[in-house]
This record gives structure tokens, C-alpha cells and sequence, in this order.
């Protein structure tokens, strides 16, 4: 019998970071050294197990100073965890349009909004927490100016592939995603994220014919980066765009 391998062992912690309190994964893990991360969806801190709870306050305290450091020469990194507040009668700029907010909290069950005109009405349920109400703004205002925009998302993805690739497509989605900026599927579905719409157009661009690229390439290997330069010999400049400006697309 082999020796037993114990899965890591987490917990939630917090750092302080201009002003903000922000999320920290504590990871135990059988490791020699520690690790520190930083990705759209967390703050991670890997540790060898067995550390004193002195030893982790240190190292948190080194992860705070890093985190800092990298902040001040990348502020967008730190956008995606510093929710946004939404108030009736803000306005909400996604691309070339401008939306108007009214939010009611009414006594009812769920959430629900629509779009009237250039304003986006949202009904929200009283007996939610402040934080559930916060989480349903994001999920309704990507929801409904998803489909203000699929039309027009729709055809440039049509009319990028007619120049380009010429391959057939089954659909065109856009949904929230915060793990990539786009997908291509196996059965030819293009799907793009509503984050992706606070994007400049050229940089919409080349995540579209990036997924276009996939419907011959469904990996990255080098033909299919020779496909994408084919089509768009500047494609490093958005995406270094992305990386710098990529933590401020959201809602």
C-alpha cells in the first residue's frame, strides 16, 4: 500500500490594499516553499502544511506587501475585487451606449428587469441580502444588455467569419463568463463574454476571430496562432490590451 496522499487543506483569510479589504485562499499543501497568485477570480496563498499560526500571519503579511506592489504598477488587477455599487439614476456606459438604472426593492420573490427605451428597470427582492441584491444587478444588467447587443454581436461574428475563415456556425451567445473572454465548441457554437462589450472593437475583434480560428484549430498550437496572424498581424497588442485593461470589462 502506498502512502496516503491528503487533499489541501484551505481557508478563507484577508489582506488590507489601498484602503480595501480583499479575499485571500489560504492553500495547505505538501510543498517545500510558498507560492502566491493572483487571477481574475482570486487571491490565492499556498503554504507547506504544518506552519504555526505566527508563521501564516507573516507570510500573509508578505503576500499584503507583494500584492501592493503589484497593484501599483497594474492598478486593473485588483478591479474584480472591489464590487461596484449601483444606485437609481446612475449611468451605466457599455461601449458606444449609455444606460440609465432604476432599481426598486419591492416585496416580492425573485429579481427580475427589463430594458424600457435607454433605461434598464430592475426589480429587486426585499427579503434578499444586501450582498444577494448586489450579485442580482450584476447577473440582470449582463443579462438584459446581452440581448441589446446580441444582434449587433451576432452579425459582426458572421461577418468577420465570411472574410476570414468561411466555416460554418451553428450559433452566437453571449453570457457572462469570467474565466475567458470566448469559447468555440465542437459543434461550431461561438460564445462570448458580456465582459468583453466594455471592450474597444478592434480588441472584440480578435477575441471573435480568435474563437473563429478554433473552428479549425480547437487547440494553440502554432498553426492556429499562424491562423490568427494571418488575419490580424497586430493580435499581441490586444491582447496585451487585455491583460492591462481586462479587470475593469465588467458590470
Amino acid at each position: 500500500m502506498g502512502a496516503t496522499m491528503h487533499k489541501p487543506q484551505k481557508y478563507s483569510a484577508t489582506i488590507q490594499v489601498n484602503g480595501a479589504e480583499l479575499p485571500v485562499e489560504v492553500v495547505f499543501e505538501h510543498r517545500w516553499g510558498h507560492r502566491y497568485s493572483i487571477t481574475r477570480k482570486r487571491i490565492t496563498l499556498r503554504l507547506p502544511l504544518g506552519l504555526t499560526a505566527a508563521e501564516v500571519q507573516k507570510h500573509l503579511q508578505q503576500l499584503q506587501d507583494w500584492v501592493c506592489k503589484v497593484a501599483a504598477k497594474k492598478n486593473a488587477l485588483l478591479e474584480p475585487f472591489t464590487p461596484k455599487t449601483y444606485r437609481s439614476g446612475d449611468l451605466l456606459t457599455v461601449g458606444p451606449r449609455q444606460y440609465v438604472l432604476d432599481i426598486a426593492v419591492e416585496d416580492r420573490g425573485s429579481h427580475t428587469g427589463k430594458l424600457i427605451g435607454h433605461t434598464l428597470a430592475l426589480q429587486l427582492s426585499v427579503r434578499a441580502s444586501e450582498t444577494q441584491r448586489s450579485k442580482a444587478i450584476k447577473t440582470l444588467l449582463s443579462r438584459i444588455v446581452a440581448a441589446d447587443f446580441q444582434p449587433e454581436m451576432e452579425q459582426r461574428v458572421l461577418a468577420l467569419n465570411r472574410r476570414t475563415f468561411n466555416r460554418p456556425i451553428k450559433g452566437v451567445f453571449l453570457k457572462y463568463n469570467h474565466s475567458n473572454w470566448g469559447s468555440c465548441s465542437r459543434n461550431g457554437n461561438i460564445n462570448l463574454s458580456t465582459r468583453l462589450l466594455f471592450a474597444p472593437p478592434d480588441v472584440q475583434d480578435y477575441v471573435i476571430l480568435h474563437e473563429l480560428a478554433h473552428l479549425l484549430e480547437l487547440n494553440h498550437s502554432d498553426r492556429f496562432w499562424s491562423l490568427v496572424e494571418t488575419f490580424m498581424p497586430d493580435y499581441r497588442e490586444q491582447e496585451k490590451w487585455l491583460s492591462k485593461h481586462g479587470g475593469s470589462c465588467d458590470f
